[in-house]
């Protein structure tokens, strides 16, 4: 017997979430070549977004630099550069 239904793979619980509890703010998936996501807003003042998402993308510059040829300097200038053209664009959200 086969399973036909679509799988959706999870990352795992941070360790130190795991240990010391906590509360998800953000899961975002890519379902067919979309990005998908939910939040909760979770912060008095909406800078501590922007603190978050900066975080976010030099944890991904690094994981471009220990997964591909680039330099973290340069995955984080490349996403840097496309966070800037999707701000440009008012109708960029999915």
């Amino acid at each position: 017997m086969t399973d036909d239904a679509p799988r959706f793979e999870a990352l795992d619980v941070p360790p130190d979430a795991r240990e010391q509890g906590g509360i998800e703010v953000l899961r975002a998936a890519v379902v067919d070549g979309a990005v998908s996501f939910a939040l909760r807003r979770s912060f008095e003042d909406p800078a501590t977004w922007g603190r978050l998402l900066v975080d976010l993308a030099r944890q991904a510059a690094r994981v471009y630099a220990r997964e591909t040829g680039m330099s973290e300097e340069e995955a984080f200038a490349r996403i840097r550069a496309g966070m800037e053209a999707e701000s440009l664009d008012p109708e960029s959200l999915n």
